[in-house]
């Protein structure tokens, strides 16, 4: 089963999204939520696989939240739901490390893709939203060699592993370094390549082909 807490102020809005989950087949959730305080408080108590949390919320928005429960728990995966098909509040939202954002006008069918797509750790943007968000996200650099031939020989190995799908454990015993070691390469890629969190490398990584003739 997914479990999942919903976060929204408006009760009847909530509700209504609590039914709907509940049609869903593998999804449960596990609590409400009315402020996005509350929201962060849940995730540390009851630390559930997807949050789905509302933009715009009074005293805690849905973007500090977001924040909040990333640094504190980052294998939590948010969803964020909105009335804005703005560009800039999609790329706040993953910034702050969403890995979802999805418009209240759409389906229930698109919600439960997006739930079935960051339970896989994918990125999910309604399809009302602009394509090249992600793009602009990730950077203009993805797909251009140019900017892999900045990285060291191990920095690409690395890459190329995390694209290959393995976390920082595989990844450690293959190159037999130190899990240590590792996450100080990761580190030092995210600086390089300017993407802000380890789950933004898994993505970009994830768009790239071989680098090895880069």
């Amino acid at each position: 089963m997914i479990r999942v807490v919903l976060a929204d102020d408006h009760a009847i809005f909530r509700a209504g999204l609590v039914k709907l989950l509940q049609t869903m087949t593998g999804v449960e959730v596990v609590a409400e939520a009315s402020s996005g305080k509350e929201a962060v408080e849940l995730a540390g108590k009851l630390h559930p696989d997807i949050m789905i949390l509302d933009l715009a919320m009074g005293e805690v928005n849905g973007l500090e939240a977001t924040s909040q429960i990333h640094a504190e728990h980052p294998d939590i995966r948010v969803i964020i739901l909105s009335m804005h098909a703005n560009d800039e509040y999609v790329m706040q939202a993953l910034s702050s490390g969403a890995l979802a954002y999805v418009l209240k006008e759409a389906t229930p069918d698109e919600l439960k893709l997006a739930i079935e797509a960051v339970s896989h750790g994918s990125v999910f943007l309604s399809a009302a939203i602009s394509k090249g968000v992600l793009d602009d996200y990730f950077g203009q650099a993805v797909g251009k060699p140019a900017q892999h031939k900045q990285l060291t020989p191990r920095q690409k190995q690395i890459l190329q592993l995390i694209s290959e799908g393995k976390n920082v454990k595989q990844i450690a015993f293959e190159l037999k370094l130190s899990v240590k070691t590792v996450e100080s390469h990761r580190t030092q890629l995210m600086e390089r390549l300017g993407i802000p969190n380890a789950m933004a490398l898994v993505h970009y990584a994830a768009r790239l082909s071989p680098l090895s003739n880069k």
